[in-house]
Formats: C-alpha cells, structure tokens, sequence
C-alpha cells in the first residue's frame, strides 16, 4: 500500500488531501468508508454503492464475518472481494470494539478476549494471532490490529492497564502479520490503534509505540465513546503530533459531519461511522443546510427534491412529502433511499473538503460548514 500527500490546507489547519494506493484501486483522501458489517452495506446494493454514492472503501468487521458466514465459507469464496462482489479496496475492523460492546459476555486475559457469540452463546477466544489469520482469510485490503476500546469515562489505572495490554497484543499481532502472507495474490496492509482514552500521557505514549512500527497507516480508537466532542478533537491533536505525516491517519466510528470536519482539519484522513445508515433508516437525513426528520409533520406537503443541488439521482427524484409517505407508511423502500441520501452526502462532504484542501480556502469554508450542518431544520 502507498500514500502520497498532494496538498496540505496551509496556515491554521492541518488538513490534507492524498491518495492511497491500493492492489484493490487507488483512494483519494480525505474519504469516508461506508460501513458494510457483514459484508453488505445495509439496503444498499454494489453497484449504487459505487455508481451513486461514489464509494472508494467500504468496511466489513471481522467479530460478525468470523461468526456468519464463518471463515470456511469464506475461503472458499475467495475471500470477501468475492463473496459479496465488491471490486475495490475493503477495510476490516479487528472486532476488538463489538467484543468490548459485549461487556456481560466476555472476559479480557493476556491470552485475548474470550467471549460468547450474540447468536447462539457459544464460546471464542480473539487472540492477536488469529484475528491476523481470520482477516487474512477475509482478504481485506486494509487489516486493523485487535486492540481494547475502553469507555471514554474509564479512570487512569484502568486507562494505563488496558493500554499496556494493547500494546502488548499489538507487538504480537504485528509479528504475526510479518509471518504470514495474504492468500489471494494481493497485498493486505497491517494498521495499529492508538488507544490511551482521554489521558494525553498515554495517548503519546501509544503513538509513540505504534509510529515506532512503521506501519503502512495508523488509526485512532477509543474515541467517540462517551467522551465529550472537546476532548476528542485534543486527543486528535495530540496523536497527530506524533503519528507519522507521511502515513494515512483513520480515525475509527467517527461520527457526525461536524466531527467529520472536524477531524480533517486536524489531519485526519480516513473516516467510517454507521451514522449515516442507521440514522437514514430512522429517518433522520443529513443535507449540506443541516439535518431533517423526515417523520415530522412539516415536511407532508414539501414537494421539493430531498436535495437539489446533489448529483445523486435519488435526491433529485424524490421529493420530501413522499420520502415522509414512505417513512410513515413504513415501506422498506424509505430506508433504501435516507441510506443512499445519507452515504452520498457524507461522501460528498469529504469530497468537498478535498477540494478546498485543493483551493487553499479550507479553513473558512469548514468554520461555515460547520455552522450550517449543525442545524436542524
């Protein structure tokens, strides 16, 4: 995998624009990546995901793809290029934050985490060894190291303990993962997380350690997880103090547009949240002015397009009344388009960030992008 930094947002921001070269397709940075858990992103077919969302990267999670369909399912496919029929470059979280999730479920030991499968109750254990192997299998182009994802509200002594853990999972994953080869002819990179919750000594301890490794990109966990927005913007900026300028940066589960935005500004180039799906199908979409609820009464008689100005065909030809109609009626097609509405804007927004990366404007043009999609209309 490569990285190349093509322009930087100058004075008073460190946002970037790049491209990441990948044997799956090239990347173009800042970018989102839409969340397919399962190998699917939820109600939205490949090809909309790449003709009208414009989707680059796309996300599966090894603790759900490890359960079903199971790694001998997936070998035989091929991988997951194969099995799901998407052509371009495909990034797998560990699972290290769906087994923190299962707090009641699982126990974290030296060894790794042992925990009881939400579908039926039987046991697992994730080490640092054979999520290597399981994300090996899966063939995504981009493989996250296990790591624990402490709650934002943790205190230090847990903070430092989970932390040390972390680092010692990950020396053992990155040794395993420079033992082993990808099996489907192609290159998987290898991405640490820096973890430390909201405690700065720990935050530059742990990027010190995982900048140390020379990886092929490093990520930013742990954030976004009950802590307030404030103190994960610092974290940001503490981090990528230290994490290396001429790697990718991915700031994990992040977020909203705002915190999008955000992120950029502090050098972050690489972003995923399900925020965009899960709040569509609730009916929630967000638009360049700021964000509707399409259950409201309000817009029951508001024929104009979802969002005129969009390239994306579905907001042009449905109209707020009747994407409301759908909602309240409770038809599955509702979902199907907030979905698409929803990931094109957050793909559009990075987009739109690149190119004033590009222009040399960027820094106003978030400060009144940010005013604007922090409003509900």
């Amino acid at each position: 995998m490569e990285f190349k930094v093509e322009a930087n947002a100058g004075t008073g921001s460190a946002a970037r624009a790049g491209i990441i070269t990948t044997d799956h397709g090239k990347i173009q940075t800042p970018i989102f990546m839409p969340v397919g858990t399962l190998g699917s992103v939820k109600g939205v077919h490949t090809r909309e995901l790449r003709d009208d969302i414009g989707a680059q990267i796309i996300l599966g999670n090894t603790y759900h793809l490890y359960l079903r369909p199971g790694t001998e399912i997936l070998r035989k496919a091929g991988g997951l290029h194969k099995f799901n029929g998407w052509d371009r470059p495909i990034l797998t979280d560990s699972g290290g934050f769906q087994v923190f999730s299962l707090s009641a479920n699982r126990k974290l030991t030296e060894e790794g985490a042992h925990f009881r499968s939400h579908i039926d109750g039987s046991r697992h254990l994730f080490t640092p060894e054979n999520v290597v192997d399981i994300e090996r299998i899966i063939g995504a182009d981009i493989m996250m190291a296990l790591d624990e994802c402490p709650p934002g509200t943790s205190d230090f002594n847990y903070s430092r303990k989970s932390l040390d853990l972390t680092r010692r999972w990950l020396d053992r994953g990155w040794k395993r993962y420079n033992e082993t080869e990808g099996l489907y002819g192609y290159r998987q990179a290898y991405f640490p997380i820096v973890q430390g919750c909201t405690y700065p000594e720990l935050r530059r301890e742990a990027a010190r350690h995982v900048a140390s490794l020379g990886a092929d990109g490093n990520a930013i966990g742990g954030l976004a997880v009950g802590e307030p927005a404030e103190v994960m913007y610092e974290m940001i900026e503490v981090v990528n103090d230290i994490l290396p300028s001429d790697k990718p940066r991915y700031l994990m589960g992040v977020g909203t547009p705002v915190n999008i935005l955000e992120g950029i500004d502090r050098g972050v180039d690489m972003f995923d949240c399900v925020m965009p799906t899960r709040n569509g199908r609730n009916g929630m979409l967000f638009t360049p002015e700021g964000t509707m609820n399409l259950r409201n009464l309000k817009w029951a008689d508001d024929f104009s397009p979802i969002w005129a100005d969009s390239d994306c065909w579905v907001d042009r030809v449905y109209s707020r009344a009747y994407l409301r109609h759908l909602f309240i009626s409770q038809e599955l097609l509702a979902m199907q388009i907030a979905s698409i509405h929803n990931l094109h804007f957050y793909l559009w927004l990075v987009g739109e960030a690149r190119k004033h990366i590009f222009a040399g404007d960027f820094k106003p043009w978030k400060e009144e992008m940010v005013q604007k999609l922090g409003r509900r209309l």
